[in-house]
């Protein structure tokens, strides 16, 4: 491993994988290697401690039983949270949203403490959201529609300190009628859509890397087969 090799931190893939987001970290690691960049991917389990060291963190789904077993986690080993304090890019999916904001109720109506690294609350609602997603993008540096797959049942309320990643067009998103998705809160940016969202919204992952380089922005990729991708998914 080179010293300037970028590490991503694939957190909690042993209980917040069950959707296929760990190919979030895949595209990251790609992306930067057809730029030239030395990359690795840096799984921590429910076995290591979280280093505050890295370079970006992703983290995705799961269900109530595993949500609490990250949340505790987390809240022993507070290096992600230190890592997103000094600027480092989090990228949270569906119930990691959850799990890094302030509280979240579970189906039961049991009420969890959350990291708290998110200003967001999450309750859960009477129908469940599952569906394709596209939305029109609030983040400064994002101009093309973001898509994805939704499937989940919280409804995330933002607080004062964060704002919505897009608005949706078609969809759910947020579900508590704001017309928002997702999350901006500081360096976390948080989103309920699957697909890996990564891979079906290359812009996204590039202002994610930049920030992890410390760069305003970054040369395009001529990806044809992505770019299909894309044109397929808005039309489903």
């Amino acid at each position: 491993m080179s010293e300037s090799t970028v590490r991503i931190g694939l957190v909690l893939p042993d209980v917040m994988g069950t959707y296929g987001d760990g190919g979030n970290a895949l595209v990251l690691r790609q992306r930067l290697r057809m730029r030239g960049h030395d990359a690795e991917i840096v799984e921590i389990t429910l076995s290591d401690a979280v280093p505050d060291s890295l370079d970006i963190y992703t983290l995705g789904g799961a269900e109530d039983s595993a949500q609490r077993l990250a949340t505790r986690h987390l809240q022993r080993y507070p290096g992600l949270q230190q890592a997103a304090a000094k600027g480092a890019p989090v990228l949270a999916i569906c119930a990691a949203i959850q799990v890094l904001g302030h509280w979240y109720e579970t189906s039961s109506g049991e009420r969890v403490d959350g990291v708290g690294l998110i200003d967001v609350t999450t309750t859960p609602q009477k129908l469940r959201a599952i569906g394709e997603v596209t939305t029109t993008p609030l983040l400064p540096g994002l101009t093309a529609p973001l898509t994805g797959f939704e499937n989940h049942r919280g409804g995330t309320t933002l607080g004062s300190d964060a704002t919505g990643l897009a608005r949706v067009t078609r969809g759910v998103g947020n579900g508590v009628g704001d017309g928002m998705e997702g999350v901006v809160h500081g360096a976390a940016l948080g989103t309920y859509m699957h697909g890996p969202v990564l891979a079906r919204n290359p812009e996204l992952a590039d202002l994610l890397l930049s920030r992890a380089l410390g760069v305003s922005e970054l040369a395009p990729l001529e990806l044809p087969e992505v770019e299909q991708l894309r044109r397929e998914r808005l039309r489903a």
